[in-house]
């Protein structure tokens, strides 16, 4: 599966000593995108691209409140652009968000949000405390840990989990993740959608970026991605293009179900002609490739790209998704609508090469 990350904002209170859009940091330029913008972006994404699935990225600030979250998706999912044959549009907007109090994640189950992710960033509560001040929302660590709780118990199905990797052992982290998905698994019956394993990479002024405290290689990134996918096999498993080219090749066998292709992390990046990874970034990307580039690798690889959210609308969420994963039945649901939504894309989208190599798988 392949989706785009749609950065929203830079503007934050926080003051993570890592990232590169903390509040102190003077060389990031701040803005947030309005609608008309919004509506741009989103046609490039779905009628050019023809992605179907985005993960929105909203800075923790008062102008990236409930209100605006509900307003963004809204529009988002009403933006529809005609392709070849039908019409391209975005069916599943997934949220990396701040940690909300319940009455306004049920703003978010109400718009018809999917999965809503909030990352701990660091089970460690040393390193916690040693890397987000205290006098900031962030510097709350059980406010950041029960949010999948209180998303649950708001009515949202799926959530999504994740620490970023580089700013404590990491096998801390990963008993974080794995403990993390059994507390939900006990009090709820379902653990989390997706977890994510992300890499600090470099940002812009932003020294321990480039310097984490506890580094991984590419050989314990490869073991920690085997032990996750062991440990957690019902959830969805998603490397991000914070990677390069050559280590998503070789960790996507391992269990990798989804992907980003044709990212750009600069608010308002996809509408320019020729996007910098400039001081508008959070970080640096380590895999730019195009999804037409991305999708063609895949099918020369044996994967068939699927662009099917027909599941989410038929209601097969929360416990119902949980339960067919956890069986192995999904896959009686899921493959032929593969195929049909990758023939689509191959129809509407793909570059000649690629559709070649799409036919042939």
């Amino acid at each position: 599966v392949t989706f785009a990350p749609l950065y929203l904002s830079h503007l934050c209170v926080n003051a993570c000593h890592y990232c590169g859009f903390r509040r102190d940091n003077p060389a990031v330029r701040r803005c947030h995108l309005d609608t008309d913008t919004l509506r741009a972006e989103v046609e490039i994404l779905a009628g050019t691209i023809g992605h179907k699935r985005l993960i929105v990225v909203y800075g923790e600030h008062p102008s990236s409140g409930i209100d605006y979250m509900v307003d963004t998706i809204r529009t988002i999912y009403s933006v529809k652009v005609p392709t070849k044959r039908g019409y391209g549009q975005i069916r599943r907007v997934n949220v990396n968000a701040p940690p909300l109090p319940v009455e306004e994640l049920k703003a978010l189950a109400e718009v018809g949000v999917g999965t809503y992710q909030v990352f701990q960033e660091t089970y460690d509560r040393r390193a916690y405390a040693r890397l987000h001040p205290p006098d900031t929302l962030k510097g709350h660590f059980r406010w950041r840990l029960y949010t999948m709780h209180r998303a649950l118990e708001a009515g949202i199905d799926d959530v999504g989990l994740g620490a970023l990797f580089g700013l404590a052992d990491w096998r801390l982290e990963v008993m974080g993740l794995v403990y993390h998905a059994r507390e939900l698994e006990r009090v709820f019956g379902i653990g989390p959608h997706t977890i994510s394993f992300p890499r600090i990479e470099p940002a812009v002024n932003t020294p321990l970026a480039s310097s984490p405290p506890s580094p991984v290689s590419d050989d314990t990134f490869r073991h920690l991605v085997t032990v996750i996918r062991l440990a957690v096999p019902y959830t969805g498993m998603i490397l991000t293009a914070r990677e390069n080219a050559g280590v998503r090749r070789a960790l996507i066998p391992l269990g990798i179900t989804q992907t980003d292709a044709s990212s750009r992390i600069g608010v308002g990046a996809y509408t320019e002609q020729a996007p910098k990874q400039d001081e508008r970034q959070q970080f640096l990307l380590g895999d730019t490739r195009s999804l037409d580039e991305v999708v063609g690798e895949l099918a020369r690889m044996g994967y068939i790209t699927s662009f099917c959210t027909a599941g989410y609308r038929c209601g097969r969420t929360g416990k119902c998704i949980m339960d067919l994963l956890r069986s192995g039945a999904e896959g009686r649901f899921c493959k032929l609508n593969a195929v049909l939504t990758f023939r689509e894309w191959l129809d509407d989208f793909a570059s000649d090469e690629t559709k070649t190599a799409g036919e042939q798988v």
